[in-house]
């Protein structure tokens, strides 16, 4: 069976077997040589048969078709008999869902078709998570965990998965270039992306192991992860202390996180960043309340603070490791170095010991270098003060003053140095060139 085109009508092409008789042959070309049985009794596991599997068929490319239709707890891959896989549902309605929506589709379009029964077996025996095999209730609610070997470094495969109903296949254009990880899901809720206007991708999710339970909310993780993308969603488990879900708008902005943000420490932790197996995060209704009394689940679509949600700001910002040199902008035109200090006091987190601003190229904001001990105070100088709020009394509504790591490893002033007017001028053409380089938009709202 096949989808016909967008009528959303399927078209037998066969018998009830999906047998295709051609060249004295009984079976499709790669489908295993069975005896007819009785129909097995509707079961949790379902046994999916790869007619023609022109394309590897992994565990990731049998979650990411099943997950929109239940709660998807185990997969097992095997090759004995042509390629099968058993996958184990949560209920035997989740498992009856996906067997009535996939039974007869391609996962790629024109091959790899799904012949879909119910298994026998009552549960599924997973020894090892990869390629090939993956027990989902690992992590907590099968929401977490690194993705299997390989899959962050290979990120050319085939084609994006056919979609059933509209006879496309989906996904950014050049599909399996830089900076893909896995492939799209066949189905989808509707949340927005990274351009804020279709659905979410798959590998845009990531697991935060490592904060301080006690100081972190989801705002203060938002602060530091829009540094490398827009956030969609957070969600911290309740069943692990310190750990938190991020939805990012792509898989590329996960892996900008992963890549500059895994190993670094704060404080007295050190942060582990990793990819999530969960194509994205469902709503929560009644999040639980975070030490601070803040909700452990919040949603950013939307957000003005996010820094890439048009062509030309994406332009503009310029993607940094983490540097013990920050570059503040956004702030009041004439904002002393006592007001910039107190923002950090108010927040409790150790303020800059070197401020250096650049000079003024207009009446609307100011914007500048500050420098920290080490890395681990810019980043939680960071997560505490990134898009805090400065009064000035000449503007109607409040400066949001907006941080980011800047490419300068020093600002050149030591500790409780006070530039003097020479060193002042000549650092402030260095750091105008720097913010030039930046080029971030230093408008305020």
């Amino acid at each position: 069976m096949a989808y016909n085109g967008g009528s959303g009508k399927r078209l037998c092409l066969g018998t009830d077997l999906d047998v295709e008789r051609s060249n004295g042959n009984n079976y499709m070309s790669g489908e295993p040589r069975r005896k007819r049985e009785m129909p097995a009794r509707p079961n949790h596991i379902l046994l999916y048969t790869i007619i023609n599997p022109a394309y590897p068929i992994t565990v990731d490319v049998i979650h990411t078709i099943s997950t929109p239709h239940g709660q998807v707890q185990r997969i097992v891959v095997f090759k004995k008999n042509g390629v099968q896989a058993m996958v184990e549902f949560e209920s035997i309605e989740s498992a009856t869902r996906a067997k009535e929506a996939l039974h007869g589709c391609d996962i790629y379009s024109g091959c790899c078709t799904l012949k879909i029964e119910f298994a026998k077996p009552e549960r599924l025996n997973v020894f090892k998570n990869d390629q090939d095999s993956w027990d989902y209730t690992y992590m907590d609610f099968g929401s977490g965990g690194p993705p299997p070997p390989g899959m962050m470094k290979d990120r050319h495969g085939p084609p994006p998965p056919h979609h059933p109903r509209d006879g496309r296949g989906y996904g950014p254009e050049g599909y399996g270039g830089e900076g893909f990880v896995p492939p799209p899901p066949m189905h989808h809720p509707p949340m927005p992306p990274q351009n804020q206007g279709g659905p979410p991708q798959q590998g845009a999710v990531m697991m935060v192991y490592g904060l301080d339970p006690n100081t972190v909310n989801a705002d203060r993780l938002f602060n530091l992860c829009c540094l490398y993308g827009n956030v969609v969603r957070i969600k911290f488990l309740k069943t692990k202390e310190g750990t938190a879900m991020v939805q990012m708008g792509d898989g590329v902005s996960v892996e900008r996180c992963v890549q500059n943000l895994n190993n670094v420490t704060v404080g007295d932790y050190t942060l582990t960043l990793a990819f999530s197996k969960q194509a994205y995060l469902s709503e929560v209704m009644n999040p639980y309340p975070l030490p601070d009394k803040s909700p452990s689940f919040k949603d950013y679509v939307g957000n003005k603070n996010n820094r890439f949600l048009t062509p030309a700001s994406i332009h503009k910002n310029r993607i940094q490791p983490p540097s013990k040199v920050l570059h503040f902008f956004n702030t009041p035109p004439d904002v002393s170095d006592e007001q910039l200090l107190q923002v950090f006091q108010d927040y409790g987190v150790t303020p800059p010991h070197t401020i250096s601003k650049f000079p003024l190229k207009s009446e609307r904001s100011s914007s500048g270098l500050m420098e920290f001990q080490n890395i681990s105070q810019s980043v939680m100088a960071i997560m505490a003060c990134n898009h805090a709020t400065i009064q000035h009394p000449g503007a109607k509504f409040p400066f949001v003053m907006k941080l980011c790591f800047s490419s300068s490893r020093q600002i050149g002033q030591g500790k409780g140095q006070t530039p003097t007017k020479n060193q002042n001028h000549s650092q402030n053409q260095d750091n105008n060139r720097q913010g030039h380089d930046n080029g971030i938009d230093q408008d305020y709202y």
